[in-house]
């Protein structure tokens, strides 16, 4: 196989790791990555516990430097921004941030945009005049915006904050600021915080950010972002579900109510795009363009359980830009599917979910009967000291008794992500709920029990769904 010319857009997740599989399969394929910023490989889920100062130094949150990325045999152009693809004639157009423009020759093509911050419609926010850095108002997901925020903090020396915005990146930002000091108030527009579990799991989230100290205000809508009248003060304006008015003055505002796939590159090229505009992809990771990838969050995700959906991860990023390296030298490895396994520390609680709940479900249109049943076991034997409770929901199909997911919450020490990644595991091999009693789980009375509280649910909801189903069969004998 002759050596191919292999060019990667994006320093992120995905644009990584295509360029560092492309290097340990043909150590002689030479590979350009293109990176917007000045920041390659760096840990954009590790900004809100550098933002507390639990990590040190910015710099502590890249995965690899710059010499090591270099190292490996790749050439990483940084500040380099792409501008257009000729797909023709199989050509990326750069401007460097010296204003120099470039052609680059490639063989294949990666595309890792990744996704930009979704801006909501609040007045102040949008349009001419609209607020920003300077005036203490923030959107976060670069390390570019991290650093801005940064300033704004030794700057400003706010006292009080708004984060507008309860889903992972706002509640790690709620405790990040609140460990600096910080009096934060939390805005969100949905009923409860963290609205990728069921609010009986949200409500327990919520009530660890009272006992912090954080005003937690969900079922509202913010309208406007001003400057108050006197002073350095910004005036938030907001609405509640049943039409009253919230207004509050505080030294900053947080805005993260998610992202959005960054395409506008790719579909200039005529790229063909799905799921929320992210870019339409393969297994194998290839666009609708001839020998150009696509990995990460600017693309489609496709889900064991949902088929074609767009659901940005890291942990799925890394995945897809390793099979596009691959599959860019002529491989023909295939993304293996997501299932939206994922985890969030607040405080002392930590929050997890993989799978579907019941809406989503019903909503895939598999013709799944799902239900979901609570419980509460132990993290560990009662006796032992220390035991808490994990508040634990799964779903499962009451017909087939198909394990469809699962959602935790318990404290810090419970050994949450470990415990739904035993139901990832579970459901990415189709097993049953009943099937979870059969696995070899460890056991030590200080960190679980002889059947895990992974097991324990799963009994819960065999016992309220299937056991008919089980005396039956039972019966028949």
């Amino acid at each position: 196989m002759a050596s191919k010319r292999i060019v990667a857009i994006g320093g992120s997740d995905a644009g990584i790791s295509a360029a560092l599989r492309a290097r340990e399969l043909d150590p002689d394929s030479e590979v350009i990555v293109v990176v917007a910023d000045a920041y390659p490989n760096f840990s954009i889920c590790g900004i809100p516990y550098y933002v507390s100062g639990e990590v040190g130094h910015w710099s502590n949150l890249a995965h690899r430097t710059l010499a090591d990325l270099k190292a490996t045999g790749m050439e990483v152009r940084t500040d380099t921004l792409a501008t257009a693809i000729d797909v023709a004639d199989k050509r990326l157009a750069v401007r460097a941030a010296d204003g120099r423009v470039e052609e680059l020759p490639y063989d294949a093509l990666i595309v890792g945009t990744g996704a930009v911050s979704a801006r909501p419609p609040i007045d102040g926010l949008t349009g001419p005049g609209a607020l920003g850095p300077q005036d203490g108002v923030h959107l976060l997901h670069s390390m570019g915006d991290t650093f801005t925020v940064m300033q704004s903090l030794a700057e400003r020396r706010p006292k009080s904050a708004v984060v507008i915005g309860a889903g992972y990146i706002g509640l790690e930002m709620a405790e990040a600021l609140t460990t600096r000091g910080i009096h934060v108030i939390q805005m969100e527009a949905l009923p409860e915080v963290l609205p990728t579990v069921d609010p009986e799991l949200g409500a327990l989230v919520h009530t660890e950010l009272d006992s912090h100290g954080v005003d937690v205000i969900t079922g509202t809508q913010v309208s406007a972002i001003t400057r108050a009248p006197s002073g350095g003060l910004l005036h938030v304006e907001a609405t509640q579900s049943n039409g009253s008015s919230v207004t509050c003055d505080t030294d900053l505002v947080l805005v993260v109510v998610g992202v959005r796939p960054d395409t506008a590159l790719a579909a200039a090229a005529g790229a063909r795009l799905g799921a929320k505009g992210a870019i339409e992809v393969d297994e194998g990771m290839r666009t609708s363009l001839p020998d150009v990838y696509a990995a990460g969050d600017c693309v489609v995700t496709h889900h064991r359980l949902l088929g074609s959906t767009w659901l940005p991860l890291g942990t799925t990023a890394h995945k897809q830009g390793r099979i596009a390296g691959e599959n860019a030298l002529g491989g023909t490895r295939r993304f293996a599917g997501s299932l939206g396994t994922q985890v969030v520390k607040v405080f002392d609680l930590v929050a997890a979910r993989t799978g579907l709940r019941d809406h989503e479900a019903v909503a895939a249109g598999r013709g799944w009967t799902p239900a979901t049943t609570a419980s509460r076991p132990d993290d560990h034997k009662a006796y032992y000291p220390g035991a808490t409770p994990i508040a634990i929901r799964v779903t499962g199909d009451t017909d087939s008794g198909l394990l469809l997911g699962a959602q935790l919450v318990g404290r810090r020490s419970a050994e949450v992500a470990k415990r739904v990644d035993t139901y990832a595991t579970a459901l990415f091999h189709g097993m049953h709920v009943d099937d979870i009693n059969d696995l070899d789980l460890s056991y030590t009375p200080p960190l679980g029990s002889p059947w895990d509280a992974v097991q324990i649910a799963g009994q819960a909801w065999m016992n309220e769904h299937h056991l008919d189903a089980q005396r039956k069969m039972l019966d028949a004998f």
